[in-house]
């Protein structure tokens, strides 16, 4: 559980420790609302697969790619504290079961919630995916921007990082990747 008051503390030492004085008008309240802040950007410490998914596992003979693509993802860099931002896209292929496509989604929001690094969300949604469905193969790529990039040390702008896992049929079928590959480069409709 997030301790608030804690928070509230810490922001407060914080804003003295960089000079700036954290009674004056505009900062009264900031420990406040960043408190408020890192208990949302922090959420998913508080959740489970379980509670994400919430019984939206079904059996099905569908046997062909699905796709869900351009899902927006907001994290924090576990190394700076600074924001990572892009786009998801997950595919698997099912064996017997399917998910509710809304919980796509809400597992990567619950693996980015989390102090993280890009690599780590990526592995995570697919590794989830493929325990929780058996699927025939599961691809996850993840490609965002990073202030930690953009802000200090190198300071490219318009740099962002692609990361991938691949596991069972997308890993070993060069055409099945192949595919995925082009969905997802496609132009929004």
């Amino acid at each position: 559980m997030v301790d608030l008051q804690k928070i509230e503390d810490l922001t407060h030492s914080l804003l003295s420790e960089i000079g700036e004085d954290p009674e004056r008008e505009g900062l009264v309240r900031t420990p406040h609302r960043v408190a408020k802040a890192w208990k949302y950007i922090a959420r998913g410490y508080e959740q489970n697969l379980n509670d994400v998914l919430n019984d939206a596992i079904f059996e099905d003979k569908c046997s062909e790619m699905v796709v869900v693509r351009d899902i927006e993802f907001f994290s924090m860099c576990e190394h700076h504290m600074l924001p990572f931002f892009g786009k998801a896209h997950v595919a698997y292929i099912p064996r017997g079961k399917v998910i509710g496509l809304s919980k796509i989604p809400r597992i990567i929001e619950m693996y980015a919630r989390r102090l993280q690094i890009q690599e780590r969300i990526t592995h995570q949604v697919a590794e989830a995916l493929n325990e929780l469905l058996d699927p025939a193969g599961v691809a996850v790529v993840l490609e965002g921007r990073h202030l930690c990039m953009q802000m200090r040390g190198v300071e490219k702008q318009n740099s962002f990082a692609t990361t991938s896992a691949m596991l069972g049929e997308f890993h070993d079928e060069a055409e099945t990747r192949a595919e995925f590959l082009s969905i997802i480069s496609m132009k929004n409709i």
